[in-house]
């Protein structure tokens, strides 16, 4: 994981949105949340938490819902030495209204710091924190430079000089130069927790409108590095694959991962405890933790779920392979092939 200096001694504290349902992701989010997703030998949180604690947060608060006990089971109340403490929601009360319970966490800090849990990032940290402390602004988001914003409802809109003159379409709050994506995470001025209603609100629409339309300054960062939105199963093999061609040339194998001498694998993520049999094929494809690929199947596009048996000789592509179990949950297209539950993408 990129290492990020930390900024200063100053009272820094952050909060991780982990509650959501990851309904898109189902049936691999019916058993966990989607930052306890595996990437690459460990939970995507882990990541995140990793560059927190490399930026100084003095503690970090995740909030909590969808499988609610997993993310403290899996880490504790410390994460390399950084405390974590964890406010339960019921129910879900927004990117925005998730501060409300947490003030008292929030109090004397001279920063805030939000990140999504669910998004896949170098997350440039510093690089956003020094930006946000230099030039003075109320809030400063993090914005991806690469994907195109159409799809995320238009993006966010800044000047010629990186302040925020418009959250999606409309309204505008001055000229815009370029659009860019969300890319999930914001520094913030802790007094502007005080404008937040109790209950739900949403960052984009009840916090950030009103305090533009105050005339108080919203600055952004674009980063350039790779982000990548997990909200889809074919997302998520794609931000794998993306990520371990970058830190290596033949996609990567976790600990315990096993390939027969004859198989066929090509850009594909094989995680810890997955194996493929004698003369199977698999390119371009996820084999999530202890998953099975039988001998002489071929995949193309293909994430395999946790503890999932590909049957020998069967050939896949542009599909999420789940074990099938009575409480799976079916998503439109989906359907059963003996111990598979298959949902095309």
């Amino acid at each position: 994981m990129p290492g990020d200096a930390r900024v200063g001694t100053r009272n820094l504290r952050a909060l991780v949105l982990a509650a959501g349902y990851g309904t898109r992701l189902r049936p691999l989010t019916d058993d966990l949340p989607k930052p306890l997703l595996p990437v690459l030998g460990a939970p995507l949180l882990a990541r995140t938490l990793d560059v927190l604690t490399a930026v100084g947060s003095s503690a970090t608060a995740i909030n909590l819902h969808h499988r609610a006990e997993a993310i403290p089971a899996a880490f504790g109340d410390r994460h390399r030495g950084m405390p974590l403490v964890y406010s339960r929601e019921e129910p879900i009360l927004g990117t925005s209204g998730a501060f409300v319970p947490l003030r008292d966490f929030f109090a004397g800090a001279d920063t805030v710091l939000l990140v999504n849990g669910d998004s896949l990032c170098d997350w440039p940290l510093a690089e956003l924190l020094a930006r946000h402390r230099r030039r003075g602004a109320v809030a400063t988001m993090l914005l991806a430079g690469r994907p195109d914003p159409r799809p995320f409802g238009g993006g966010i809109g800044i000047d010629r000089g990186g302040r925020v003159t418009a959250i999606r379409s409309e309204p505008t709050f001055g000229p815009v130069v370029r659009r860019h994506v969300y890319a999930g995470a914001y520094a913030l001025s802790p007094r502007l927790l005080d404008r937040l209603p109790p209950g739900f609100s949403d960052s984009m629409n009840d916090l950030f409108p009103p305090v533009l339309a105050a005339g108080e300054r919203i600055d952004a960062l674009v980063t350039w590095r790779p982000w990548h939105d997990l909200g889809t199963p074919a997302r998520y093999l794609d931000a794998l694959r993306d990520l371990a061609r970058r830190e290596g040339p033949h996609g990567y194998r976790g600990e315990g991962a096993r390939v027969e001498a004859d198989a066929d694998v090509r850009d594909a993520v094989l995680e810890r405890d997955s194996s493929v049999g004698a003369g199977a094929s698999v390119e371009a494809s996820l084999v999530m933790p202890g998953a099975r690929v039988g001998a002489r199947s071929r995949l193309r596009r293909v994430v395999v779920g946790p503890d999932a048996a590909v049957p020998p000789e069967s050939e896949w592509s542009a599909a999420l392979l789940t074990r099938w179990h009575a409480a799976a949950t079916t998503l439109p297209g989906s359907r059963r092939e003996g111990d598979l539950l298959v949902t095309p993408f």
